[in-house]
């Protein structure tokens, strides 16, 4: 089916029963699947994977590789929009579905998030800082980098997520191991910052340009992964205040269509600096599920819909716990269950989990959605369930 046109061009907002696709049939669009399905909406799912978890939900599985000309006319001829569940897919599958279809986010936006060198380029242009940088292709480059650089991290420019393409180096010498440990491919190599605490904006934009953003969420990360998220109020006014307008600079700056992630450093002097974005819902949103009354993945329908943004204030203190694969295995590397009921007894708990198929070390599984009704009885919840688990303290 085809978008039907406002007089000035905008697409009609879709009614329910309408088909709406994403590319990627990770976690992401498993709850994508979810919120749309319970707006009314049908989805159809592009992965090459027949066991991926979003194929397992949607009303469509369209078993396809993301470049796949056949299987992209395919989600082009079922939906009337599209969006993508992770910023690997290629851009271009993105810039083919766009010439019949609603696309959300661009593929050009997709483009920048995919290199590290073009991200900070565009966060910069869109006035919002971020850490001193030097563009690292070559071991010369390394020798001609300012000695301010050091310490720092080597990163790849390109597909590296939760830790991973990613060396601390804390001189020159070290810097020039690692980069020949990374096979030599395109880096970006930035200065440590003196942090204090690392946060996360969601932001939504429309086809028309209205935007909203959620309140940020105070992260803890442990070995590279996303660990907890905390959203109870312990974020300066100010701090706040900076990173959701930094966040939505950004989204204007990129002419961005759907939803998108901004991390931030907190440095100890007050200042916020922008570390990267995510061209879609993540892991840090995920506490708007149950503590918000519009989630980040229904954000996604509305937006490809064209319905009005959701309300993005807390409903309540909240909290996301990461729950990885490491926790199926007891220390004797034998598998076991979680203690899901334990987790289940801890008032204002809810449960998410992903319906993978095979639990392994560091792999994402599901979280822990957990309310309190204060940021002290939040925190007691956390504690509680990390308990249960037998994870560290936050």
């Amino acid at each position: 089916m085809s978008a039907q046109r406002l007089g000035g061009g905008e697409p009609a907002p879709l009614p329910p029963g309408a088909w709406l696709g994403v590319l990627g049939g990770g976690q992401l669009g498993r709850m994508f699947c979810q919120a749309a399905q319970a707006m009314g909406y049908r989805v159809a799912v592009l992965d090459p994977d027949g066991s991926c978890p979003a194929g397992r939900v949607a009303d469509e599985h369209i078993r396809a590789a993301y470049d796949d000309a056949d299987g992209l006319d395919h989600l082009a001829r079922r939906c009337a929009a599209v969006t993508t569940e992770f910023e690997n897919v290629p851009a271009d599958s993105l810039r083919r579905l766009a010439q019949t279809r609603i696309a959300t986010p661009s593929g050009d936006a997709v483009a920048v998030a995919q290199d590290r060198l073009a991200e900070k380029s565009y966060i910069q242009s869109a006035g919002v800082p971020v850490a001193a940088h030097a563009a690292i292709r070559s071991a010369a480059d390394v020798d001609a980098c300012p000695d301010a650089l050091f310490p720092g991290v080597l990163k790849t420019a390109r597909l590296g997520y939760d830790g991973k393409g990613q060396v601390r180096v804390a001189s020159r010498e070290e810097a020039r191991r690692a980069f020949d440990a990374l096979r030599g491919v395109p880096c970006i190599l930035e200065a440590l910052q003196p942090l204090d605490y690392e946060i996360s904006v969601v932001v939504a934009r429309d086809l028309r340009g209205r935007a909203v953003s959620y309140p940020p969420s105070r992260n803890v990360h442990r070995d590279g992964i996303l660990a907890l998220s905390v959203v109870d109020g312990s974020v300066p006014s100010d701090v706040a205040d900076q990173a959701r307008g930094h966040a939505l600079s950004l989204a204007d700056h990129l002419d961005y269509h759907g939803v998108l992630c901004v991390e931030f450093f907190v440095l100890r002097d007050g200042r916020v600096v922008a570390n990267e974005m995510a061209p879609r819902p993540h892991n840090s949103g995920h506490y708007t599920q149950d503590g918000c009354l519009v989630s980040q993945f229904e954000q996604q329908a509305r937006v490809m819909a064209g319905l009005p943004l959701g309300g993005t204030d807390p409903l309540r203190p909240a909290a996301m716990l990461n729950l990885l694969g490491d926790l199926w295995f007891d220390a004797q590397g034998r598998r076991r269950e979680p203690d899901w009921a334990g987790v289940l007894a801890v008032p204002g708990t809810r449960l998410h989990l992903y319906a993978k198929s095979e639990a392994r070390r560091a792999r994402k599984m599901g979280h822990v959605n957990i309310l309190g009704a204060d940021a002290a009885q939040l925190r007691e919840r956390i504690a509680q369930v990390s308990a249960v688990l037998g994870l560290p303290d936050a």
